[in-house]
């Protein structure tokens, strides 16, 4: 919801260190990957009971998520880079439910409610973008994308906030889960309308 108003205040703050990075011949692929270790650390501190230090890797793979595109800014976007960071991105969103419900197996079925609602979310995002792409149609209003990008009540920036409160305040896990789920399906079925909207005649 938020992504579009922030996108241009987050690029002028990570561009420079964006050149910086990529004059000493550091790529987008480097930091992508470097950010998939940090979910991954993140995963295993939560999933351990440690949400606290998982809540510093969360925001650390949150920077090199903002980092790599600055760095392909830089130095020159690819394909294979836009498909990565999505593949990355995916992976960690649906990894930190999964963490959460080893931490606390109680919580197993919110878990697996917010992974059902994170895949209708990315469904309806990527569905848009294959056709976007079918009839060449663009936006750069979350800066320039490899992908068309469809927004919605839950992005980008609303994830994050939910997986810092989650680590902060595990305990009430479900809640957030339970929450957050049903407005990701706002999400889907606003998307749903806007994919008719703009295909259905095509």
């Amino acid at each position: 919801m938020f992504d579009a108003k922030l996108r241009p205040w987050i690029d002028r703050g990570l561009d420079p260190i964006g050149r910086w990075l990529a004059g000493f011949g550091i790529t987008a692929n480097h930091v992508t990957v470097a950010g998939a270790g940090f979910g991954l650390l993140a995963f295993l501190f939560i999933a351990v009971d440690l949400a606290f230090i998982g809540l510093w890797m969360i925001i650390l793979n949150r920077v090199a998520d903002g980092l790599d595109g600055a760095v392909a800014r830089a130095s020159g976007q690819t394909d294979f880079g836009g498909y990565l960071d999505l593949v990355v991105d995916f992976i960690f969103y649906s990894a930190m439910p999964l963490a959460f419900a080893i931490a606390n197996p109680d919580h197993a079925i919110a878990a697996c409610f917010l992974c059902v609602s994170f895949m209708g979310t990315a469904s309806s995002f990527l569905g848009v973008a294959i056709l976007a792409a079918k009839h060449n149609i663009e936006t750069d209003i979350r800066g320039k994308k490899a992908f068309y990008y469809l927004g919605g009540l839950t992005e980008g920036f609303e994830t994050i906030l939910l997986l810092c409160a989650m680590a902060l305040w595990p305990n009430y896990f479900a809640y957030l889960a339970w929450g957050f789920g049903l407005l990701c399906w706002v999400t889907t079925g606003t998307r749903i309308y806007m994919a008719h909207s703009m295909f259905a005649a095509r």
